[in-house]
């Protein structure tokens, strides 16, 4: 199984490298920003750096989905897991359009309300997972998991 792995750098990238028992023995790339956080963290690991900021940046959300449709076709996952924030929805979108799962994480501090990011891609993810038991008021199909911290 060959996973792709895409989120904003800071807090984002840290709830998907945690999830490291599930990644850790699978083909795998990132995609991230090009920030010291995400340099140091995925050092050794296959990356791809995507444009910032991408929140209500539409210049950014288009070169994202350019570049969603380059790494896809180049590296033809199988499943991509997200934890937001915005550059997640190009490669859900367009990795959907070709035939991959998506997986989006909602981010343990939204427990009331949901993300921009989380609204957007609800509709087409195959598994939505949440942290808060209230969340399933929002995202009646999603899977309350608990917390990943």
């Amino acid at each position: 199984m060959k996973v792709c792995l895409v989120g904003s750098s800071g807090g984002h990238l840290t709830h998907l490298y945690m999830l490291k028992p599930f990644w850790n023995n699978k083909d795998r790339f990132w995609v991230t920003f090009d920030k010291e956080d995400a340099r140091s963290k995925l050092e050794n690991e296959k990356k791809y750096f995507c444009y910032y900021p991408t929140n209500r940046n539409l210049k950014n959300l288009i070169k994202n989905t350019f570049l969603a449709i380059k790494v896809l076709r180049k590296e033809k996952p199988d499943l991509i897991v997200s934890s937001g924030a915005a550059v997640a929805v190009p490669f859900f979108y367009i990795g959907k359009l070709m035939g991959a799962k998506v997986v989006y994480i909602e981010v343990f501090d939204r427990y009331n309300k949901p993300t921009l990011t989380g609204k957007l891609v609800y509709p087409i993810a195959d598994k939505f997972i949440i942290q808060w038991e209230e969340m399933k008021k929002i995202y009646p199909k999603a899977i309350n998991l608990g917390s990943i911290f």
